[in-house]
């Protein structure tokens, strides 16, 4: 395989920072998109050797800087997009502020458009991309206190189809993974009468760990998933079984 480039938003911890090992180990170079905490990231890449870059994926401008900048360290094109970078706001509709709905819709779903935006024209020109999207179960079955974020995941969902049918005779496949939940730092805050609520309904009893999401964004990324597009990988324990 061709040494390709793969970035990854929100890359340096939980699912993003499991993805970012697995296409290292895959063969990628890897390039790890952060926001904050610049020590943690150091530390990461220092652990992996992957690059990492500071910028706000939620900012137009800053991902079209920081995908040039990542382009000119590499001296090469962005082959491999992930569109990992999220953040949660959780409050239920009647306490939920316009600025709470702001925040999520704007990392959650408004970055996969800045992203992909940055990086798209180079893929079309080259006829070569991937671009995989994390989504989410709660995309699909919804949850309490999440009317923006559900709304987010499953706006990524509908952007994954209509741009992969932009894109497919470029041969570039756009994916999304949505993941059910999943054993990352922000679950593991959670109580644990919620945490083992959450467990219960999983038909396979626990939690998914971050190297499972991983493997399936590796699986989709590959020159040989060429005719896999549009689709969304649930990974959720068997939720809808």
């Amino acid at each position: 395989m061709t040494k390709r480039l793969a970035l990854v938003t929100g890359g340096t911890t939980g699912i993003g920072a499991a993805i970012c090992v697995a296409l290292k180990a895959a063969g990628y170079d890897v390039a790890a998109n952060f926001i904050s905490d610049e020590d943690q990231a150091n530390a990461f890449s220092k652990e992996t050797s992957a690059s990492v870059y500071q910028w706000d994926a939620s900012d137009f401008d800053q991902c079209e800087q920081g995908v040039k900048k990542v382009c000119a360290d590499f001296d090469t094109n962005v082959e491999i997009l992930v569109n990992n970078a999220g953040i949660t706001r959780d409050h239920m509709m009647h306490k939920m502020t316009r600025k709470d709905w702001d925040a999520v819709i704007s990392v959650d779903l408004g970055a996969c458009f800045n992203m992909s935006h940055a990086v798209i024209g180079a893929m079309r020109d080259k006829e070569f991309g991937r671009i995989i999207s994390i989504s989410s179960i709660n995309a699909q079955l919804g949850q309490i206190g999440q009317t923006n974020y559900s709304a987010a995941k499953a706006g990524v969902i509908g952007f994954t189809r209509s741009l992969a049918r932009e894109s497919a005779s470029k041969k570039i496949t756009v994916n999304a993974v949505a993941p059910g939940y999943t054993d990352t730092s922000m679950v593991q805050t959670m109580p644990d009468e919620v945490l083992k609520a959450m467990i219960s309904q999983v038909p396979m009893g626990r939690l998914a760990q971050p190297e499972e999401i991983a493997r399936a964004v590796v699986f989709l990324a590959a020159d040989e998933s060429g005719f896999i597009t549009g689709q969304t990988l649930s990974i959720n324990g068997g939720h809808y079984m």
